[in-house]
């Protein structure tokens, strides 16, 4: 038996969008992962020394998203810097080195940014990557770096309003009269260019950006925490479709900390780092995607296997059952999946 998830839930304009209709789909859960695809336990950063390779590697797989964060500096006591590029300017690189999985920031810290220069920037790299960005924004995870861009922490979620509302402004109209509060004024004698490949750029908040869960639900095509504690994930979820409108699909996803256990049968280990064995695994993403969550982004941060041996065994034993997927792609059901998996196992 075969199985095809509807797409009539999503936003019109976003059902045939390259980028965000293969990370997010109804009824349905996908992996990614968190820059950088490198394991570094013991470190701030990474070598990225095999970065080429391993992008190249999951976009090969079948994995439906490579995130990129947003650090500017270093501060000692947050401790990791992510991939430590820019993830504007990594966006573009990955743009030349990759050709079918969706790219997204998780997040930008759009306070810090000038919305205009972000807008121009986007636009530029959905171009490059032929509508596979998906925009992840946030106000950032280091008060510590408000200060050094001039920038009051105060006034940081309407701030994020604020330049969200500008980038929309000029990324989906032509020719946009357009007042912001902090930042300036548009009058409709110029034009942004070049515009994004579809409509307009998928946008997702990551975190809680400032801002209430009703005015994220409202106002965005979905949001992205990041969990401690798998058993919140039922309850995170009510709320969130509590908030959400009742006719259009608007996806949960979380990020976390992610070890891949060598033994496949070890049992999940509770904890701020997600740890297991990929049975385990498997039945507790299982029974999350039946709870509602729509894509889980790892990070390899804490993991001491080398990532390339971890992709592989994702990508053997749990991505048959995870495909990323096209719209109106068919897909074969959990039942039957679930039944050949076990069989491997």
């Amino acid at each position: 038996m075969t199985a095809l998830y509807s797409l009539n839930q999503l936003p019109e304009e976003l059902r045939d969008h390259p980028g965000y209709s293969q990370v997010f789909q109804p009824g349905h859960l996908t992996f990614g992962f968190i820059a950088p695809l490198e394991s570094y336990p013991y470190t701030p950063g990474p070598t990225l020394a095999d970065h080429v390779e391993m992008a190249q590697k999951v976009d090969a797989a079948g994995f439906s998203a490579i995130w990129l964060r947003d650090v500017p500096f270093y501060d000692p006591n947050f401790g990791d810097v992510g991939q430590g590029l820019d993830p504007l300017a990594y966006a573009s690189f990955l743009a030349a080195i990759t050709r079918r999985i969706t790219i997204g920031t998780a997040g930008i810290v759009l306070p810090l940014r000038d919305p205009l220069i972000v807008a121009k920037q986007i636009t530029t790299i959905d171009q490059l990557l032929g509508g596979r960005l998906v925009l992840g924004l946030a106000t950032g995870d280091r008060p510590i770096e408000y200060p050094a861009f001039g920038i009051e922490f105060s006034n940081r979620a309407e701030r994020f309003r604020d330049a969200l509302a500008l980038i929309r402004s000029v990324t989906e109209n032509d020719w946009p009269v357009h007042q912001s509060k902090f930042y300036g004024k548009l009058t409709g004698q110029i034009d942004l260019i070049p515009k994004p490949v579809k409509s307009r750029i998928p946008t997702i908040v990551i975190g809680h950006g400032g801002q209430t869960i009703e005015w994220t639900a409202q106002n965005t095509d979905g949001i992205m925490s990041y969990i401690s504690n798998p058993m919140h994930i039922p309850e995170i979820i009510e709320n969130w479709r509590a908030a959400s409108p009742k006719d259009v699909f608007k996806p949960y996803a979380y990020g976390t900390l992610f070890e891949l256990d060598r033994d496949p049968n070890a049992p999940i280990q509770p904890g701020r780092v997600l740890r297991g064995g990929r049975n385990a695994l498997r039945e507790l993403w299982l029974r999350q995607q039946d709870q509602g969550v729509s894509h889980v982004a790892l990070h390899f941060k804490p993991q001491r296997r080398h990532a390339s041996e971890v992709i592989d065994e994702l990508g053997e034993h749990l991505l048959p059952l995870f495909p990323s997927l096209s719209p109106n792609k068919e897909i074969v059901s959990k039942e039957a999946a679930v039944q050949e998996m076990s069989a491997d196992a």
